[in-house]
């Protein structure tokens, strides 16, 4: 796997591409005028996002009906004078459909213990927990 950034400012700013050239723009938040997402925020978009792939392929397969995705990450930094890495995440996934509470619970355990390779690569030196509510009710 691979990808490149190319700088498109004289600040902060990159335009990022991986293998299918689709462009991400990463920039440093300590300007006024913002036009990407921080590195940080790359690291919790990219936990909800492999995990949401997983828990909706998962319930496709158990013919889940799913009308409404949503999920909310937050990270708790290490607050120190230099680097602040996550110490944690906490990830809420909002699903609403015909799906029952056992295979969300289901479809969610596997993503975030066994397929999920962003959650995982962070296992061991961030801890990583989740919630769902389903149909507006925390299962």
């Amino acid at each position: 796997m691979k990808v490149t950034l190319d700088r498109i400012n004289d600040d902060f700013l990159f335009e990022a591409k991986g293998a299918n050239n689709v462009s991400v723009f990463i920039d440093n938040k300590t300007n006024d005028e913002v036009k990407g997402a921080s590195p940080m925020e790359l690291v919790l978009m990219a936990v909800g996002s492999c995990n949401a792939i997983d828990i909706i392929y998962v319930l496709k397969k158990q013919r889940q009906e799913i009308r409404s995705y949503a999920v909310e990450v937050e990270g708790e930094r290490v607050e120190g004078p230099a680097a602040k890495p996550f110490k944690s995440i906490h990830v809420t996934v909002y699903l609403e459909g015909d799906i029952t509470v056992e295979k969300a619970r289901r479809a969610a355990a596997l993503s975030f213990e066994k397929y999920c390779s962003v959650s995982l690569t962070l296992a061991g030196c961030v801890e990583v927990t989740y919630q769902i509510v389903l149909n507006g009710e925390k299962i």
